[in-house]
């Protein structure tokens, strides 16, 4: 059994001079797709890939994908869950971050859509710094034992770095205010079968 090609991966360069072409697909949780997209770009985040293949396959047929997070690496776990699907799609390197620093335009819903919020990688430092604090407070305080959390939260964050992995981000990403509502999710379906 082969494992698919690696994704194409374009600079913030070829994907601006040819944005125009793509279905832009934002594999980010809504808060952070809220807080800034590239124009165009329809969010169906990455947990919910397998539901929207039908519509993404229906757009693939159309032309190409384009497949953007904050930093690349959801949206080349992405772009390869799509391939093993038979679903070809590029990635943006750097992701929004890149093309935002490049000063490129990104778009945000308009007042009462989906509340911007945080970045994973910013909820996921904020919650490791919280519980680490809480473990060594709590270890001075009450026992001792209670050191034993900021351990285990400093060892799941190398094992996350080993691995590229980030059980935090799962959990998080789990959250009420990280989850697209039913009637958004099903807004991004209908325009991605709309092209």
């Amino acid at each position: 059994m082969t494992s698919p090609p690696a994704p194409v991966v374009l600079a913030t360069g070829q994907a601006g001079a040819r944005l125009h072409e793509f279905t832009v697909i934002d594999v980010r949780t809504p808060g952070e797709y809220a807080s800034g997209h590239l124009p165009g770009a329809v969010n169906i985040p990455l947990d919910h890939l397998r539901r929207a293949l039908p519509e993404i396959r229906h757009a693939a047929g159309r032309g190409d994908l384009l497949v953007v997070c904050a930093s690349g690496a959801r949206s080349a776990k992405a772009c390869s869950l799509l391939a093993d699907e038979g679903v070809t799609a590029a990635t943006l390197a750097g992701g929004t971050g890149a093309w935002a620093s490049e000063g490129r335009d990104l778009r945000r819903p308009a007042a009462g859509g989906t509340r911007a919020g945080w970045s994973m990688e910013r909820q996921v430092r904020c919650t490791a710094g919280t519980l680490v604090l809480l473990g060594l407070v709590l270890g001075l305080l009450v026992h001792p034992a209670f050191q034993l959390l900021a351990a285990g939260i400093a060892a799941g964050l190398v094992f996350s770095a080993l691995t590229d992995t980030c059980g935090m981000a799962v959990v998080l990403g789990r959250l009420p205010h990280n989850r697209p509502r039913a009637a958004t999710l099903d807004a991004a379906l209908a325009a991605l079968r709309g092209r």
